[in-house]
């Protein structure tokens, strides 16, 4: 009798399990969306395509290739945002224009001397299609090559679409200010939250939709929308293989941490973990006592934030082969978390643990205007540096969320 009440238990966990890994796996993407529908929004058509390695279906097979051995279009041209198509460029290089050796095709730089495509480049091509995994942070420059690409093809005359993919932060999330224009750069490029809650589709027909792009120009837009996608999805809910998207973001929850620590990583006073095996993770420098550091972010109770003392040695970037000290935040509930807030806490706590360790002071001058570009403003700075509490930014980085999010909501295609 016991045996048969543990083989029920048991079956019914197993069929409870499969169930889970049989919803988690509905979610198609833009791509196999579009693959499914035979290429209609293409055929017959000459296509350029902005893609990177995350540009896969679930079979992690390239966007590139795929595209290329379709018979319903013609695949002309190729177009490298950062990082290049392949992936082969490292963060910030320039990306050469060359021929794809898979396909012999011309690949355009798109992150280099030319950041909008230009007449040339397009001369060939009838609609240019973007399919690549955005992380949902404002700074991260894909979502600006998105906004420049568009207005390049309004401006010629060429049809836009978009392949869509999740946010890895999920629909839900907004936080930090709207982009001044003073501030706007390619790691601000629009005015929009620094964590923006959208997909790059609903991003693209924002910007079109708004008159956000460049003399208020409007592309001729087409969304290809994803298939059981929901806005309370983690990355890890949808089924889908995770590449990593740039060098320092090589695990599906990367995306998570990269808004904790991305602005006060601008100033290179702090590791945050680049260059050593958990970016945007951590806190750390030779100067920090890590237990003490420690205690004071848990003393915060800060909601589904917990921080652990760690010691470790960079291979490369901020404080190379030496021993820093610090934290690492690990999120225990990732919807009460507030992401783009901990590195201000984390500033507020080392002031007062180490008044005399002023890290606006201790970095280089021009990591101060990068760091006012990341936050789309130089008022975050100019206030914190005044008191070093956290309170005295909250007016500022949470004034634009609430008229943000009604505004978006026009623009949702999914609940």
């Amino acid at each position: 009798m016991k045996n048969s009440c543990l083989r029920q238990i048991l079956l019914a966990l197993i069929i409870s399990l499969f169930s889970v890994s049989v919803r988690a796996g509905k979610v198609k993407t833009g791509l196999e969306v579009l693959i499914s529908q035979d290429f209609a929004q293409l055929k017959g058509k000459r296509v350029g395509l902005i893609t990177n390695p995350t540009g896969v279906d679930r079979n992690l097979q390239s966007t590139v290739d795929l595209f290329f051995h379709a018979r319903e279009f013609k695949l002309v041209a190729l177009y490298g945002p950062e990082h290049g198509v392949r992936g082969d460029f490292s963060a910030g290089a320039t990306v050469l224009d060359f021929k794809d050796p898979g396909t012999g095709l011309t690949v355009y730089s798109i992150y280099g001397k030319t950041r909008k495509p230009t007449p040339e480049m397009l001369k060939d091509i009838d609609v240019l299609v973007y399919d690549i995994q955005d992380i949902g942070s404002r700074s991260y420059t894909y979502i600006s090559s998105l906004g420049l690409a568009m207005e390049a093809a309004a401006e010629n005359n060429i049809e836009f679409v978009v392949l869509d993919r999740p946010n890895p932060l999920g629909g839900l999330k907004m936080e930090g200010c709207l982009t001044e224009p003073a501030f706007t750069s390619f790691v601000s490029q629009f005015p929009i939250p620094y964590v923006h809650g959208l997909t790059v589709g609903e991003l693209a027909t924002y910007l079109n939709d708004e008159g956000l792009l460049a003399n208020k120009v409007k592309c001729k837009l087409t969304v290809i929308p994803m298939k059981g996608w929901k806005r309370k999805m983690t990355f890890d809910e949808t089924g889908l293989p995770w590449v990593l998207s740039s060098p320092h973001i090589p695990h599906s929850d990367s995306p998570v941490f990269y808004p904790i620590s991305g602005i006060l990583g601008e100033l290179y006073v702090f590791s945050i973990g680049v260059g050593y095996t958990l970016p945007f993770e951590l806190f750390a420098a030779e100067w920090i006592n890590a237990d003490s550091l420690a205690q004071n972010m848990n003393n915060l109770k800060l909601p589904g934030l917990i921080f652990r003392p760690i010691h470790f040695t960079p291979y490369y970037s901020v404080s190379k082969d030496k021993v820093v000290h610090g934290v690492q935040v690990h999120i225990t509930d990732y919807k009460r978390a507030e992401l783009s807030l901990v590195q201000f806490w984390v500033l507020q706590e080392c002031h007062k643990l180490w008044p005399n360790k002023n890290v606006f002071e201790m970095c280089e001058k021009s990591r101060l205007n990068m760091f006012d570009k990341v936050c789309g403003t130089d008022k975050v700075r100019l206030e914190f540096t005044q008191t070093f509490q956290v309170a005295s930014i909250l007016p500022i980085w949470n004034k634009d969320i609430v008229s943000f999010r009604e505004k978006a909501k026009r623009y949702f295609l999914y609940k």
